[in-house]
């Protein structure tokens, strides 16, 4: 059993309340959009890190993430990106292996909208994290966490921050 905290789009910017909702978490993992070198050296000197670099993140990063992250944890194939789109919607990057070896959890970043959808056609779970920094339009920033028992994915919490006027 593994307990997983999941965000995306810090754009530089760790909220102070993501060491409480993450303290008990075995990993974090990243969707992209880190924003600086520095960013990823604090998540990661806090727990084990995994993640991707996003489309505003430099060399820095994409030294550290690919752009894909495949791999198996427990009994569950994930797939994280940062842009991915999701059940419907998918980009044409990811398409085609969403539908020839689909994940049992894909997980992307971007567009700083939290969604949680399962897709009927794949039978995978999608999540993005939203955005949890304080660059973009959204009004709340977003970070999940959740737990991978087996092949099971159960437990999901969101925290909702509150984003101030910048």
């Amino acid at each position: 059993m593994k307990q997983i905290g999941l965000l995306s789009d810090t754009h530089s910017f760790i909220d102070p309340k993501l060491y409480e909702f993450f303290k008990d978490c075995d990993e974090i993992w990243h969707a992209g959009d880190f924003g600086n070198i520095e960013t990823l050296d604090t998540l990661s000197a806090f727990k084990p890190l995994r993640g991707v670099y996003g489309n505003i993140d430099d060399q820095k990063i994409r030294k550290v993430f690919k752009k894909h992250l495949k791999f198996k944890i427990e009994e569950v194939k994930v797939w994280i990106t940062h842009i991915g789109g999701y059940p419907g919607h998918y980009d044409k990057s990811v398409k085609p292996g969403i539908y020839s070896d689909p994940p049992t959890l894909f997980i992307s970043g971007h567009s700083h909208i939290l969604k949680v959808i399962y897709d009927k056609k794949n039978g995978a779970l999608h999540m993005n994290p939203g955005a949890s920094g304080n660059y973009g339009e959204h009004k709340v920033k977003t970070l999940l966490r959740f737990i991978i028992d087996g092949n099971n994915i159960r437990d999901l919490e969101i925290l909702e921050i509150p984003r101030k006027a910048i």
